[in-house]
């Protein structure tokens, strides 16, 4: 089964805890603090493997989590950190954040790695918190949360050429003739209605990978029939060989066709019109496509090149073959040239992000104040409020980020009930 887009979930791991210890040995009196940090937790990492062709996996486990750190030990000892999580993934996969639309990686090349969510780091132990005026702090920290997730995965097939056209004019017989591929061949339209690969043999050393792709229709930019399903896969491919039936058989003009085709590539992406592209007047053993192989030619204007070919009697396919891997030789490699020009821009251009605040007050009905904000529940979550000392860390922290200030000027009253997460406080003025 072909799967090319689908959603999933995953989480970093948390951080360990560190620890609140001290020494304890003999003829080592006051011996100080000895508690250790806790281990990082394991990233979400996606790795390429050419391996893969479809991300069906997916389909059956949609929720991955990276193992959390260990907590820190008695006598100094750290926690071990966590391994990574690496999850494979077909190439040419894209991954997107479903919340904010922001593309993370662009996956195309084979053992390629990105950083999908990130680990959190562990939590000091109480040895980290030793000074002058306190060497004996009862104070550590809890793990920090890893980073939680949904994303979606898109493929967009990775292949040297693309075969484009309307159904039924003959893609997936011309693939299974040249290859080793056996897409599914019949005498309806949209028979094809996921993309089929085949490794192409020239016979005289060189190969190429050739993708059948569903058949196009008009409006199919706009998503009318298969649609985007279409044109996704298309974006990859490096040569575009456009199959006409110069038969007509179907009551279609052939020029018309070729016409109709390009307007949808080029409204979908204009830099698929930059794209080499060869012209295959297939269905050349039907009566009549002499004809109307000469009066497409006075029509055509643009300089295509235009391979007569029966892919039913297997007649003038070497030529075609060894044009297409002459063309493939002169074209450059795609998508990693225009990810390399995406990445110089970026260097190049400076964009201003506004920096989200640290937190954020409101008010619930109830008349209690509510806080919340990324940096905010993030000291939260690494407060052990099971300690004294912690519990004054964190109202010393809060002071620091202006909270208290904050709540003054929102009207907070002493005694005043203030809200985050599950857990309400009283405010002292």
């Amino acid at each position: 089964m072909f799967i090319d887009q689908v959603k999933i979930y995953v989480r970093a791991g948390d951080g360990g805890d560190g620890m609140v210890a001290f020494r304890r040995e003999k003829f080592v009196p006051n011996g100080g603090p000895a508690g250790g940090d806790g281990g990082n937790g394991g990233d979400v990492v996606f790795e390429v493997d050419e391996g893969l062709r479809t991300l069906i996996d997916f389909r059956y486990q949609r929720r991955f989590k990276a193992e959390r750190g260990e907590h820190g030990m008695s006598k100094s000892m750290h926690g071990r950190g966590a391994d990574d999580l690496i999850i494979k993934v077909p190439q040419g996969t894209v991954v997107s954040d479903i919340d904010t639309g922001e593309v993370i990686a662009d996956l195309v090349a084979h053992g390629q790695q990105a950083v999908i969510a990130k680990a959190g780091r562990g939590g000091r132990g109480n040895k980290r918190f030793a000074t002058s005026a306190n060497p004996a702090p009862e104070l550590s920290e809890n793990g920090e949360p890893g980073q939680e997730r949904s994303i979606q995965l898109e493929l967009k097939v990775l292949a040297d050429v693309g075969l484009v056209g309307f159904p039924s004019v003959g893609k997936s017989t011309l693939l299974s003739v040249v290859s080793a591929a056996r897409p599914k061949i019949a005498a309806y339209h949209f028979t094809t209605i996921v993309p089929n690969l085949g490794m192409v043999d020239t016979g005289d050393g060189r190969s190429f990978v050739m993708a059948d792709l569903p058949g196009l229709i008009e409006g199919a930019s706009q998503g009318v029939g298969l649609g985007h399903q279409f044109l996704r896969h298309i974006e990859r491919t490096r040569v575009i060989v456009h199959v006409i039936d110069m038969s007509a058989s179907e009551g279609r003009d052939p020029y018309e066709d070729y016409l109709a085709i390009n307007s949808e590539l080029e409204q979908y992406n204009l830099r698929l019109m930059e794209r080499p592209q060869i012209i295959v007047a297939n269905k050349m053993d039907v009566e009549g496509a002499d004809e109307q192989l000469e009066i497409f030619k006075g029509k055509l204007k643009e300089e295509v090149p235009i391979f007569p070919i029966s892919a039913v009697t297997k007649s003038g396919l070497n030529p075609l073959l060894l044009t297409i891997a002459d063309k493939l030789e002169t074209t450059a490699e795609f998508p990693l040239d225009e990810l390399l020009e995406k990445e110089e821009e970026e260097t190049v251009l400076y964009k201003y992000q506004a920096e989200a605040p640290d937190f954020e007050i409101t008010r619930d009905p109830d008349g209690v104040y509510v806080l919340s904000g990324e940096k905010l529940e993030r000291l939260f979550a690494m407060t052990n409020f099971e300690r004294d000392a912690s519990i004054q860390r964190f109202s010393r922290q809060l002071r620091a980020m202006g909270v208290d200030d904050a709540l003054r000027k929102r009207g907070a009253k002493d005694g005043e009930t203030v809200r985050l997460f599950d857990f309400e406080f009283e405010f002292i003025d």
